[in-house]
């Protein structure tokens, strides 16, 4: 028997948004024992445990994205990824990008690009469609 979108398969069944029983108690004996358990592996990284040293610096300074300072030219046509592209690689040469910001930044300029195509396209075909009638 098929059941209509947006109907549960077991009405009876868990609610939404329930928590298992395991996480629940998994949870409130750590929030317990955090308190020893953070001080045994600062003490372990002060002593130079390596996998206790990688888990405190990687709270101390994760490693996220931030918002690089660099300017690029108004892409408003797939015409424009060009100086777009070689305002990067010249930002790469000149040490203002690192190499991963300029192929983080390179791929948000190709999806645009992709995403400028896709549009183009669609509308020449919906043209020719439209012309067909």
């Amino acid at each position: 028997m098929q059941f209509l979108p947006g109907q549960s398969g077991n009405p009876a069944g868990r609610p939404r948004g329930a928590r298992n029983k395991r996480t629940i108690a998994a949870e409130r004996l750590f929030d317990e024992a955090a308190e020893p358990l953070t001080k045994t592996l600062i003490g372990l990284a002060t002593l130079g445990h390596p996998a206790a040293l990688r888990l405190c610096m990687d709270r101390i300074c994760p490693t996220r994205d931030r918002p690089v300072a660099f300017e690029l030219p108004t892409i408003a046509a797939a015409d424009d990824a060009v100086g777009a592209m070689a305002s990067i690689v010249q930002g790469l040469a000149d040490g203002d990008l690192t190499p991963t910001e300029a192929a983080k930044l390179a791929r948000v300029v190709q999806t645009f690009v992709q995403t400028v195509s896709t549009a183009v396209l669609e509308q020449e075909v919906r043209q020719l469609v439209e012309g067909k009638k």
